[in-house]
């Protein structure tokens, strides 16, 4: 039956039954707002037309282009076949469509923003009154403005909480940076984070060099193992690889299907099965650096926003590169400036114990045999030449001093518990040494740990007026672990010049960790930490 033929009796309402369908009817649309599933918000709708019309049951609801199926409490509406064409012929404003049994079927619009997203199918026996049609149409809209809402309030969870992975992403990536972790570690550890991040099977970070040839710098696969690409593998230039496109055209590449590419990295896509993969270029100062991709496996593909969230990932992240590598730059700086200066301490060193320790020892002993030379009538003299012998032996005993304190040749002779047995041997304060090496450590390494002993014992006999010194040294695990402890006032400040200053560097430089304790009243505490392995 048409829309236009004559329905049921439209005077058989009264002013109550239609108060409590509109009543009804903004309730429901109260209860809709609050929900954000469009399965719970059909199933409300479904379920709320008896409540409106005494005729009308609900048939299909179409949505999306395809027809839903909602589960209610009187009853399933599923889906109605081949009503596709009448549904794409009704238009925004709804319209008539057919009904497998004689009466009456009407589409109305689940409209939003005067647009329609799909319709819900309703029959009835014969044409209900206007009033009831009314009423389905207001139900219709007001679930149309529903899901719009619900899809609304579900994309803006989903980009909340892929902003909050993100930027807890970044902190994690901006802690290993702050901790000065090797390169290696953040390249890792940011290919690791895009692969989850963007729920990927692969992801590959390569740093280019000359002509575009890559060396993997980081990966990392979902199901952890072998990777295809592990750190090291070098992707030469000139195929049809994504880190080849990427270097050739600087922009984010797709590839959906390697076919017959030939290049290593084609080879090795098709050996692991790999459907589709995304890359997009690294730019640090606005100079290509090299390019991070993720890759899907099997019949699954990435979705077409991949290239565009993952660029915007790497621009942050590569600032937390640039940064690492600053930092590796300092620290290598660092590093020269340290060796360079040791070499000078070395030299000094050895230019005093070449030249004036042995001028001045052959003039003590010159003057010890003009001691002896002198006759028995002249003691005054004999007396001057020893005093003046006794003089230039304590000047030599000082340079001596001055000249460990460059650069202790204890250490290249025998080694760290040798050379602070020498130190706790001249210590002003006595010294109870506890040394566990059981064999020669890195220069470098004995150089820091001699060094801050020596500069702590000072310190205690100079300033802290201690009683005794307690030094440790052990090594284990791939760590030095040096602790100086002194019974003095306590009170110590670096930041008040202490020499442990210069010291800090040098520990730092080498990867190290340097502390110091110092309670009024409680002594004082230095400790540090080395790593046997850079």
């Amino acid at each position: 039956m048409s829309a236009g033929a004559v329905g049921l009796d439209s005077g058989d309402i009264t002013v109550r039954d239609l108060l409590s369908s509109l009543t009804a009817l903004n309730v429901l649309s109260m209860v809709m707002t609050d929900s954000s599933d469009d399965d719970a918000i059909l199933d409300l709708a479904v379920s709320a037309l008896p409540s409106l019309s005494r005729h009308c049951r609900a048939e299909a609801v179409w949505l999306d282009g395809a027809w839903q199926s909602v589960d209610c409490l009187r009853g399933r509406v599923g889906p109605r076949a081949g009503l596709e064409a009448d549904v794409a012929n009704v238009g925004p404003a709804g319209g008539p469509v057919r009904r497998r049994e004689p009466g009456w079927a009407w589409a109305f619009p689940l409209s939003s923003h005067g647009g329609a997203s799909g319709y819900l199918v309703v029959g009835a026996p014969e044409q209900p009154p206007e009033h009831e049609r009314s009423l389905i149409s207001a139900l219709a809209h007001q679930t149309g403005v529903a899901l719009a809402n619900a899809r609304l309030l579900t994309r803006e969870r989903t980009i909340g909480a892929r902003f909050a992975d993100e930027q807890a992403t970044l902190r994690r990536v901006a802690t290993l940076v702050a901790r000065a972790a090797p390169p290696e570690e953040v390249f890792a550890a940011v290919a690791a984070e895009a692969g989850r991040l963007l729920d990927a099977d692969f992801a590959v970070m390569s740093r280019y060099e000359q002509h575009g040839t890559a060396t993997v710098v980081g990966s990392w696969g979902a199901s952890g193992g072998h990777q295809p690409l592990p750190p090291g593998t070098r992707l030469e230039h000139g195929d049809s690889s994504l880190h080849a496109l990427v270097f050739a055209r600087d922009r984010p590449v797709r590839i959906e299907d390697y076919g017959d590419t030939e290049g290593l990295g084609a080879n090795i896509a098709r050996q692991w099965g790999v459907r589709a993969v995304v890359g997009v270029p690294i730019h640090i100062e606005s100079r290509l650096w090299g390019v991070i991709g993720v890759a899907s496996r099997w019949g699954e593909t990435l979705p077409l926003g991949t290239d565009t969230w993952l660029a915007g990932f790497t621009e942050l992240v590569a600032a937390a590169i640039a940064n690492a590598e600053a930092q590796a730059a300092l620290a290598a700086s660092r590093a020269r400036i340290i060796a360079a200066a040791d070499t000078a301490r070395h030299r000094i060193e050895r230019d005093i114990h070449d030249g004036a320790q042995q001028r001045l020892v052959s003039v003590v002993l010159e003057l010890r045999a003009a001691k002896g030379a002198v006759p028995p009538d002249a003691p005054e003299l004999a007396a001057e030449l020893e005093r003046l012998a006794e003089g230039l032996g304590a000047a030599l005993d000082e340079l001596r001093e001055v000249a460990h304190g460059i650069h202790p040749a204890a250490l290249a002779e025998g080694g760290l518990a040798p050379a602070l047995m020498g130190l706790a041997r001249r210590s002003a304060v006595p010294v109870r040494l506890d040394v566990r090496i059981d064999k020669r450590l890195p220069e470098q390494i004995e150089l820091a740990a001699y060094y801050v002993v020596g500069e702590a014992l000072t310190n205690a006999a100079k300033h802290a007026d201690a009683s005794s010194v307690d030094v440790t040294v052990v090594a284990g695990g791939g760590i030095v672990r040096v602790r100086v402890r002194d019974d003095g006032r306590g009170g110590a400040d670096v930041s008040r010049g202490s020499g442990l200053v210069g010291l800090k560097d040098r520990v730092e430089t080498l990867g190290g960790r340097i502390s110091l304790a110092s309670p009024p009243g409680a002594g004082t505490t230095v400790e540090i930490a080395l790593p046997l392995t850079g």
